[in-house]
């Protein structure tokens, strides 16, 4: 296992590299950069471009330099340095930008993440466990609506009852008085919340998939023969459920941790943008579209390595769930 473990982290430094130039290529593609577009503004508006001043700028951060170079300089100063460059937009460093917004992306992915877990775990075991019956007709109806419903729309039915019923301003981070204040348990619970309702959108949909597939996953192992065996012999049920099919069954679940991961730094965007969350999200997008090209390739260069960290956590997450699944051929009990 060690060895498969080292294996594995080595692969990761060739295919992080791959994916570096990747992204630099494709945040290159479109035609011109941040500062030919702010000349096309300038020039839309009649005023008067500062020449010297743009070919001071693009040789500051070498826009003028031929594209390996460029990229060169952008690896390298991230592997020693992590520095991933100048956001023309916000004229901030990327980094402080991207960390300013982390801890609110991260409290918002981790709360999702929960909600999602709470919720599906108890609706599948039991559906399960209840075939056919009518809670669990009741429960698959309730998740093909989730399913079925856009989280956008749910986001802005939730932001109305929230703002009628409870007086909850969805749009900001947290109530006005703890802005700029050092974390405290106060502010943290007011971040809270004012997040419930992301947490709740966000996670729906996701709730409603994983019940789907924890549910058929389970029914599967329940017909398996040992299954049987076990209620032969006066296994009880509880722990004849829990012990085997239970956790074989949770593999569509730990296979999602790599899915999970970039969560923390993206979070869901349309939510975002219907909430007014100020989220990394967002952010990306409107990185791409102004042609910020660091600031975009800063993020989704973090969402890449997190998928690459989240694909190694899950394959030996599973390894240690399911004995059935073997990492490699010298892996033994």
């Amino acid at each position: 296992m060690l060895r498969y473990v080292i294996r594995r982290c080595l692969m990761m430094i060739p295919t992080l590299l791959a994916i570096s130039f990747i992204v630099f290529v494709i945040i290159q593609l479109p035609e011109g950069d941040y500062l030919d577009s702010m000349v096309a503004e300038m020039q839309a508006r009649g005023e008067r471009v500062p020449v010297e001043q743009l070919e001071f700028l693009r040789a500051q951060y070498g826009l003028d330099q031929p594209f390996f170079q460029r990229y060169l300089t952008w690896i390298s100063n991230i592997l020693f340095r992590f520095d991933f460059g100048y956001s023309f937009a916000y004229d901030r460093p990327v980094l402080e930008i991207i960390g300013d917004r982390f801890w609110l992306t991260a409290i918002l992915a981790l709360g999702t993440v929960l909600f999602t877990w709470v919720v599906s775990f108890p609706i599948a075991i039991y559906s399960a466990v209840y075939k056919y019956s009518i809670g669990d007709h009741i429960l698959t109806f309730i998740g093909f609506l989730g399913l079925a419903t856009p989280n956008f729309l749910l986001a802005l039915i939730l932001l109305y009852l929230s703002q009628i019923y409870f007086g909850t301003e969805i749009g900001t981070i947290m109530a006005e008085q703890y802005i700029g204040e050092p974390m405290s348990w106060a502010k943290f619970f007011s971040i809270l919340s004012h997040m419930w309702v992301a947490v709740v959108v966000i996670g729906t949909a996701g709730t409603a998939g994983m019940i789907r597939r924890i549910r058929a996953n389970l029914l599967d192992e329940l017909q398996k023969p040992y299954v049987v065996t076990a209620r032969a012999k006066g296994l009880p049920p509880g722990k004849a459920l829990v012990k085997y099919p239970l956790r074989l069954a949770l593999n569509p679940f730990i296979s999602d941790i790599g899915n999970l991961l970039p969560d923390l730094i993206s979070g869901s965007v349309l939510v975002a943008f219907v909430l007014s969350l100020p989220t990394n999200g967002p952010i990306l997008v409107n990185a791409l579209l102004a042609q910020d090209m660091y600031l975009a390739g800063a993020i989704v260069m973090l969402e890449a390595s997190l998928v690459v960290v989240g694909v190694l956590i899950s394959d030996l997450a599973l390894a240690a769930l399911d004995p059935r699944i073997r990492l490699e051929g010298g892996l033994r009990r």
